[in-house]
């Protein structure tokens, strides 16, 4: 019974913990970048990002503080 319980919840978390990554799709992209000054280099570094999202490397999010 032990052994069953302890298999049950092993299994759980690898179901609950599994990697997975979003990435943003390239009409978001294309939506994002219209607003920017330099469209076109945004559209290429945040498909870059999201290339090396996909391949498993680490990205830096920027953090912009909200002004409310």
């Amino acid at each position: 019974m032990k052994f069953a319980l302890s298999l049950f919840l092993f299994l759980f978390s690898l179901i609950i913990f599994e990697d997975k990554s979003f990435a943003l799709t390239d009409y978001q992209i294309r939506r994002i970048c219209k607003k920017e000054k330099k469209e076109l280099t945004c559209i290429k570094n945040l498909r870059e990002k999201k290339y090396n999202l996909q391949k498993g490397n680490l990205i830096e999010i920027p953090v912009i503080p909200y002004k409310g």
